[in-house]
């Protein structure tokens, strides 16, 4: 599920460390918060690589605990991202297409093994084989130093918990925070997820292609190649153009890219000389290439819009956003399907479906004016909007991601 961590994704965090600050109880590279979830992770896996009859609450709850605990590694480099970005401004596009050519290349392993080691050991084999990720959280946790504190400021802690809280919303408020934050969550919620339908429609239906489960997973092995393709002409030929003008010709493309699938549905790729297989693995790659195009300039500015001091926090919010953008995806998607009766052995309606996604698409084009249209190497965020949108009664916050939550007596 979190094909982001990847070991290129690991020794970034390694090298990324010497930040004064930031290891804390709390903080963003705490090994505490590393310890606790590789172990989770551990126990989780394994319980699922044991176990044939779990309830499905344990195994749900496993598998949470298990994505859970290698997202800590995710959640971590962003942060890191995030706050030299605001530090160096002119090498955020850089930074974020290191993060997205580590995230295509561990997705390319991952998919080019998984169907293999499904097919040898089993699925609880696999869960056995999802420790190793846990594991190297774990080690990290292990390898990093940790300073011990004999005395806690349990009032200290909750205090920066509420200025953390009240600056979050203070940046929330500016328009040039909200705008682009309401962009990405409708242009992700109306690019309507029915991966399901078509997962089922090319492994089993009799009018698709009647797939294998391992050859679809060396079709997204191939696929994650046109996301690494992105990331690398990102870096190298688009990163310097306007966040809108690039959104702009990305989001076109996404609409475009989804009629494939109706070509592939009413099977015109036939009609055209083209086989399933060959078609299949051109849609994956044209498709992943143009997610990643749209991806990295959201990734940058979401890195452009975080204040200092509360970097890391704030991001996770923006990435929340986002998330919450494709969960909604996702129950749209689902309900599309449910409304045009698209099941695991009904297709006659699922070109319908595709039809309408990809009209959906078009609505994100009318909202870029909130979007900034300015220098992607410039610095978006500016300390003067903030305090110009600052209550009089409120305290000011300086710092509160890099202080440590809890005090030492030796700080004092």
């Amino acid at each position: 599920m979190f094909r982001k961590c990847s070991l290129l994704k690991l020794r970034f965090i390694l090298e990324s460390l010497p930040f004064p600050g930031l290891s804390s109880l709390f903080g963003v590279f705490s090994p505490t918060l590393f310890l606790f979830w590789g172990f989770l992770g551990v126990v989780a896996m394994l319980f699922l690589s044991l176990h044939n009859e779990l309830h499905i609450a344990l195994a749900l709850l496993f598998l949470t605990a298990g994505s859970a605990s290698v997202a800590i590694a995710d959640v971590t480099v962003d942060a890191c991202v995030v706050q030299n970005s605001g530090t160096h401004p002119s090498l955020a596009a850089d930074m974020q297409s290191l993060c997205a050519l580590s995230s295509s290349i561990g997705s390319l392993v991952g998919f080019s093994i998984s169907g293999i080691f499904v097919h040898l050991i089993g699925p609880q084999g696999v869960f056995g084989l999802l420790m190793i990720p846990a594991g190297l959280v774990l080690l990290v946790g292990v390898l990093l130093n940790e300073p011990r504190t004999s005395f806690f400021e349990f009032k200290q802690i909750n205090q920066n918990f509420i200025h953390a809280g009240k600056a979050m919303w203070k940046t929330l408020k500016l328009p040039d925070v909200w705008r682009p934050c309401l962009y990405m969550y409708i242009s992700f919620a109306l690019s309507l997820n029915i991966s399901e339908g078509m997962f089922y429609w090319i492994t089993d239906s009799k009018a698709g292609p009647s797939f294998s489960k391992e050859l679809i997973g060396y079709i997204m092995a191939i696929g994650s190649v046109g996301s690494l393709l992105g990331a690398i002409l990102y870096q190298y030929g688009l990163k310097d153009y306007p966040f809108r003008d690039l959104l702009f010709w990305t989001q076109i493309l996404s609409c475009l890219s989804g009629m494939l699938d109706l070509v592939l549905v009413l099977r015109w790729n036939l009609k055209f000389g083209l086989p399933d297989i060959l078609f299949v693995v051109i849609d994956a790659s044209v498709s992943q290439l143009i997610v990643r195009l749209k991806w990295m300039p959201l990734l940058v500015l979401s890195a452009k819009l975080c204040p200092p001091g509360i970097e890391g926090t704030f991001f996770a919010l923006l990435m929340s956003i986002d998330n919450a953008g494709l969960l909604t995806a996702s129950w749209l998607g689902g309900l599309l399907l449910h409304v045009f009766n698209v099941t695991r052995t009904e297709f006659d309606n699922l070109w319908m479906t595709i039809l309408i996604r990809n009209l959906l698409r078009i609505i994100p084009l009318f909202l870029l004016f909130l979007v900034p249209r300015g220098d992607p190497n410039s610095t978006i965020f500016t300390e003067e909007g903030l305090d110009s949108n600052e209550d009089s009664g409120d305290q000011e916050v300086d710092d509160v991601e890099l202080v440590a939550l809890v005090k030492s007596a030796d700080s004092r």
